[in-house]
């Protein structure tokens, strides 16, 4: 009971890191002016639609992890599905999200930021995962990390059963994070309107 309410409080302490996260990308957008958008509108278009199939992929990609995790999350080793291309799959689609977002603000600064942040943050949080999953599971953790890769999914290792049991309310509460990077760059699109319309202030540029 003591390491299950302790796993609590990590991933909720990582879910406000998160948040503070997606906050300062928001306001540093917000307050800022886009290099780009008056001397390669080109590139400004190429950024938005490739941030955008990124989320799109993402969103999708956590929905089919979510599915597959609500309600049973450590207490069972799941290995089927995107779980079967790689241990990690929901940090995979994450990392796409996060780039999708950084692209969709039509900046190259952005994506760099998130893509640095994620390198620099997300191995810690592997590491104390598969650590907390060695202890639950033991060898049957062991087997399946020797035969998955950790990050990256490889396509031909895909296993799907012809059934799978679904906790509907559980997955039901999951999907708002699922649809976490949609939100986002909504967000970011309103933010845009009101910068066009000289609402905010602009305190710096970014490329």
């Amino acid at each position: 009971m003591k390491k299950e309410f302790h796993y609590s409080k990590y991933q909720q302490g990582r879910l406000i890191l998160s948040r503070l996260f997606s906050g300062a990308v928001i306001l540093l957008f917000a307050f800022t002016r886009n290099h780009w958008e008056t001397t390669a509108e080109i590139l400004t278009a190429a950024l938005f639609l490739a941030g955008c199939i990124l989320v799109a992929v993402a969103t999708l990609g956590r929905l089919w992890c979510t599915l597959y995790i609500a309600g049973y999350k450590t207490r069972i080793l799941i290995e089927e599905g995107p779980y079967s291309l790689c241990r990690h799959p929901l940090y995979f689609f994450s990392f796409l999200g996060a780039l999708g977002v950084g692209l969709a603000t039509e900046t190259l600064t952005i994506p760099l930021i998130l893509a640095v942040i994620f390198a620099a943050y997300y191995p810690f949080v592997i590491r104390f995962e598969e650590k907390k999953m060695i202890a639950e599971h033991g060898r049957q953790y062991e087997d399946y990390r020797r035969q998955t890769p950790c990050f990256l999914p490889r396509w031909p290792l895909l296993k799907e059963p012809e059934e799978y049991l679904v906790h509907p309310c559980i997955f039901r509460r999951h999907l708002f994070q699922s649809l976490l990077f949609v939100w986002l760059v909504g967000i970011l699109e309103c933010l845009e309107c009101l910068k066009e319309m000289g609402w905010l202030p602009s305190l710096g540029v970014l490329y």
